[in-house]
């Protein structure tokens, strides 16, 4: 009876780590319905206190910008990003002949060039180092909150794109109502799911 009732909690543990740390549910602000979607997830033997942690709380870790090892422009990543425009959203894939979900599409840029960055939304939270708003330029990672804007995990992301008159724009695969690899305006549906903006590249790679 004991071991019905562990097998029990863990399935629920871990189902709901999965729905709180993925693009679960992701929702889009020019659409009135939800969509049901989800990023990949690596569940650890700690999965149950990752759910419950919120980013506040977590330590702020320094990257060491993914070893890039050659000057690869932040542009150049982002026309590549934008190249990309109109594939499809795809629930845990990472292959522009199927399509991307919100991770899988980060992943699929910077892996072009042979930059590795993790798999999944959630585990960016204490990736590279974070960038105020008003520093971010074009190559830099912005990251929301899930639906649910009180659960301060990571549960979607995007690249900058550009900032024009103040606005920042990001390029991300959206399960809402474009349902593919759009560019957004960070206006009032993702700023009240913003989480904040990190940095992958050096600092130097930025000489505009």
């Amino acid at each position: 009876m004991n071991k019905n009732v562990t097998s029990i909690f863990l399935f629920f543990s871990i189902t709901s780590v999965i729905f709180l740390t993925g693009c679960a549910n992701e929702y889009d602000n020019d659409t009135n319905s939800q969509k049901q979607s989800g990023d990949t997830i690596a569940i650890a033997a700690n999965t149950a206190d990752t759910a419950n942690t919120a980013i506040s709380k977590q330590p702020e870790k320094v990257n060491d910008s993914a070893k890039i090892s050659q000057k690869i422009e932040p542009d150049s990543l982002v026309a590549f990003a934008k190249s990309l425009i109109g594939i499809p959203y795809l629930y845990a894939s990472t292959n522009p002949v199927k399509g991307f979900d919100c991770s899988g599409f980060i992943t699929y840029v910077f892996n072009h060039f042979n930059i590795k960055v993790p798999r999944s939304s959630v585990d960016f939270t204490n990736y590279g180092r974070t960038i105020d708003s008003n520093d971010a330029k074009p190559g830099d990672l912005i990251l929301f909150t899930g639906t649910d804007s009180s659960i301060k995990v990571v549960g979607h992301m995007g690249i900058i794109e550009s900032k024009k008159d103040q606005l920042l724009y990001f390029i991300h695969a959206s399960s809402g109502k474009a349902k593919g690899v759009v560019i957004t305006p960070l206006e009032n549906y993702y700023r009240s799911r913003f989480v904040k903006i990190i940095r992958v590249f050096p600092d130097e790679f930025f000489n505009k």
